[in-house]
């Protein structure tokens, strides 16, 4: 081999080394935002366990306290619709922190009410923060990284990971203390959350802002590109099952006699599957198989994972393996379908975001209460029977729509 062969193959070498570590020299700004993702989505592993307590604690019913959920996601998907148009007058910064400021009031609020309907609504405060923060947080991290958009949405997605597997280990701790414990928990993380975005990420005028003001009508509009708007519908759907998981499943096993230390274990194991999958599977599947494959074959897995837990409800090790082992299929899925979103149209990343999100949190406002009134109406299994058929159903229409998408994995690649 010559001497210029082997120069450049050793040149080679080092740019794939250096691509493949570059995902950790990332700007403060970066750190500040992931750790602030972390803190954010805490939120919702610390209430997961409690949700019986609330439930016994305020005399509500599995179908009331599920609204929790519902109000959440419900204010959710609405506010993503003005989350551009917001970020590109406030600038991102300024966003985030209003986003972690509301958060902050509406969880304090939420420890101190004393009735089911006073804490949906304060629940509900809670999503438009939550809102703000989040459409606002995937498009900073993407925006302020030093390395590709692949490897950016990898670290929000593992911040989500992370997030979700810490949040229900402290919430069952808190827990145990008091149902309103947790609340107060991620009140304090936001705080150390608001204050590392404030010293750490760039002043607004130093910080990049969108080029143009961003009109209410612009989300709508991106979704008129058909490939966002099958990813928009296909994450609706599959959300059906995400959050009958969630918000449903710590029902069934209190029934089975799980405390609330033993919730927060077991969504604990389901969020280190979520976090690890996110970050180190999902990037390989796509390589090896394709996005869209992969997706198929991940959402196929889940739909088929909730309806064994639906025909085995009364079988522990059953319900809890399934719960635990979403966390796997689930993580891959997020880091995928996010991927695709962020190269489906030739919009403005925030504006596919909200767009995308506005679809998906309808899913996540239904199930919640769905689940707990098909549980009142039928049995247990009824929910995770419906939750499954709704992923299901989403594969079916990411087989029908194969076309409309399939240009997502070859823009992975160049990205």
């Amino acid at each position: 081999m010559s001497k210029a062969a082997v120069h450049a193959s050793q040149s080679e070498q080092e740019l794939i080394k250096h691509h493949k570590s570059s995902i950790l020299h990332q700007p403060q700004a970066v750190w500040a935002v992931f750790f602030a993702c972390i803190f954010a989505f805490m939120g919702i592993g610390l209430v997961d366990p409690i949700l019986p307590a609330i439930s016994h604690k305020l005399e509500a019913s599995a179908s009331q306290v599920t609204l929790l959920f519902t109000s959440y996601n419900a204010v959710m998907a609405v506010a993503m619709l003005i989350t551009g148009t917001i970020t590109s007058r406030l600038g991102m910064k300024n966003t985030l922190l209003a986003g972690i400021g509301i958060i902050i009031l509406f969880c304090l609020l939420g420890a101190f009410s004393n009735g089911i309907w006073q804490l949906v609504a304060y629940r509900g405060g809670w999503g438009l923060g939550n809102a703000l923060f989040v459409a606002t947080a995937l498009t900073a991290i993407t925006t302020l990284t030093s390395g590709t958009v692949a490897q950016a949405i990898i670290l929000y997605e593992a911040a989500i990971g992370l997030g979700i597997a810490i949040g229900p280990l402290l919430g069952g701790e808190l827990g145990a203390i008091s149902w309103r414990a947790p609340f107060l928990g991620v009140a304090v993380s936001m705080l150390i959350a608001f204050l590392a975005l404030l010293f750490m990420m760039p002043k607004p005028k130093a910080a990049a802002k969108p080029h143009k003001k961003l009109a209410l009508s612009e989300p709508f509009k991106a979704l008129k590109h058909r490939s966002l708007l099958v990813l928009g519908i296909t994450a609706c759907l599959y959300n059906f099952g995400f959050f009958t998981l969630m918000a449903y499943a710590p029902f069934v096993l209190e029934h089975m006699g799980v405390d609330i230390h033993g919730i927060g274990y077991i969504f604990l194991g389901w969020g280190i599957l979520l976090a690890v999958t996110s970050v180190f599977m999902a990037p390989r599947l796509q390589q090896a198989v394709g996005t869209v494959k992969s997706m198929i074959a991940l959402l196929g897995l889940f739909g088929l994972t909730l309806l064994a837990m639906a025909l085995f409800v009364d079988v522990k090790w059953v319900v809890v393996f399934g719960i635990i082992f979403a966390g796997a299929l689930l993580g891959n899925n997020n880091t995928l379908i996010t991927t695709a979103v962020m190269n489906a149209a030739p919009v403005e990343r925030s504006t596919a975001s909200a767009a995308y999100s506005f679809l998906r949190f309808i899913g996540g406002a239904i199930a919640p209460f769905l689940a707990g009134k098909l549980a009142e109406w039928f049995n247990s299994s009824v929910p995770f029977y419906v939750g499954g058929s709704f992923v299901l159903l989403s594969v079916v229409f990411l087989l029908t729509n194969h076309r409309a998408i399939k240009h997502v994995d070859e823009l992975a690649v160049s990205h």
